[in-house]
């Protein structure tokens, strides 16, 4: 989204933090990285407190298998608790949190042979690939998955409603205000 200089975890300490809720009502713990005002309009650039993660099947054979994201709800909640105790194991705790599944804990230093290439496929928008790291893997009735966070950071953007709570961006609306949202960006960062 934006590229910006990360404030180290004693410095996000000081900073402020807001918490989004989704139509669900689970919540997301966020720090505020940036905040900015557009015509009349307060704006944040959020960063998860704890370390998002996803979670992918793999379906296929050998050569041709393909890492799949489990995004359905009903997926989810039957693997959850399994998930749950395999990352436990490395003394991360797993969170079904607003938006995006996170983990609380220190994560294991990053390990080439550990990293995936996640190729996004999309027609309208040119994207580059994410990186990933994996956490950890299991079975559920022979079904093989496998946990991983991103390696570059997970960062939301939304607009500070009348009542003080925020509101994520819709894809439009987010594609409307961005060239002032980035001019902005830039100039703060000069």
């Amino acid at each position: 989204m934006f590229s910006s200089q990360f404030p180290d975890d004693n410095d996000r300490a000081n900073a402020g933090s807001i918490t989004l809720t989704d139509d669900k009502g689970r919540t997301l713990d966020c720090y505020i990285e940036h905040s900015l005002s557009v015509d009349g309009q307060e704006y944040v650039l959020l960063l998860p407190v704890d370390s998002p993660v996803e979670i992918f099947a793999w379906q296929g054979e050998n050569e041709e298998e393909e890492a799949v994201l489990v995004e359905d709800d009903y997926t989810l909640e039957k693997i959850f608790a399994t998930a749950q105790a395999v990352l436990s194991e490395q003394n991360l705790i797993l969170k079904n949190t607003a938006y995006a599944l996170t983990v609380a804990g220190e994560l294991p230093p990053v390990e080439d042979s550990e990293l995936f290439t996640l190729e996004i496929e999309d027609d309208e928008a040119d994207l580059e690939p994410e990186q990933l790291q994996l956490l950890a893997s299991f079975y559920d009735e022979e079904q093989e998955y496998a946990i991983y966070t991103p390696l570059d950071p997970l960062l939301f953007f939304a607009r500070i409603t009348n009542t003080g709570k925020p509101e994520l961006l819709s894809p439009e609306e987010f594609r409307k205000v961005q060239p002032l949202l980035e001019e902005h960006l830039f100039n703060e960062v000069e």
